[in-house]
């Protein structure tokens, strides 16, 4: 698949951000936003299952799944990134593996992976289900999809902020209602979905709303999906 000047936009990006992104990662996955992301994993994923990590930075939430077990490839479109997750590996990690690769063109064969796990990485893409169709492909059949989508309190969505002056953007703002239909009209069985909400939600009052009002006051939106 041709690579697009988003592409290109999206890597010079998240290269000039990585060491900066390098120094907040343990924190979102050991306290932040991302704590819960590897339990709900956990709940429908066995230890020993070969999982893609896509959009994987620098590797630290790779590193938490080859802890509890399992066999992880990381993926990463920005070379720096990747720099940081070499870092990483120490000759006693024989299932942690690291690689430059773009979401649009991976380099592995159908059926690779048990498993994917994809957390903020599918709105990068400039056409949502190009990446889609792609990352399923390398899931095998039967095989499951943890997918994180940015819910509409997050801030990293005014990354796409300027399309409102009709300037180039490189993020796209799905919703996660919208990755939820997209994932449906394609083949996609949604198994479980668990809501990461924005500091300040008092759970106790979330309870007794609609699903579509729960959805609004997220920071994240965690699916698993099934092949």
């Amino acid at each position: 698949m041709t690579k697009t000047n988003w592409q290109k936009e999206v890597k010079e990006k998240w290269n000039e951000n990585a060491t900066f992104w390098n120094s907040k990662s343990q924190e979102m996955w050991e306290n932040g936003s991302r704590q819960s992301i590897i339990p709900f994993l956990k709940k429908y994923v066995e230890p020993g299952a070969r999982i893609l990590d896509l959009g994987c930075g620098d590797g630290y939430g790779s590193y938490k799944l080859w802890t509890e077990g399992y066999d992880v490839t990381g993926v990463d479109l920005s070379e720096e990134m990747i720099r940081f997750c070499q870092k990483r590996v120490t000759d006693d990690m024989k299932h942690l593996h690291f690689q430059q690769a773009d979401m649009l063109d991976l380099p592995f064969d159908d059926h690779t992976f048990d498993t994917l796990m994809a957390i903020n990485a599918l709105e990068w893409a400039e056409v949502p289900i190009d990446a889609f169709n792609e990352v399923t492909r390398v899931v095998k059949p039967g095989g499951t999809l943890c997918v994180g989508i940015l819910g509409p309190t997050a801030a990293p969505r005014v990354n796409s902020y300027n399309r409102l002056y009709g300037k180039d953007v490189i993020m796209n703002t799905m919703m996660p209602w919208e990755f939820q239909k997209l994932a449906e009209e394609n083949t996609l069985k949604i198994v479980d979905c668990e809501k990461v909400y924005k500091r300040g939600v008092n759970l106790k009052h979330v309870g007794s709303l609609p699903e579509d009002l729960k959805q609004s006051l997220t920071f994240m939106t965690l699916f698993m999906l099934k092949k």
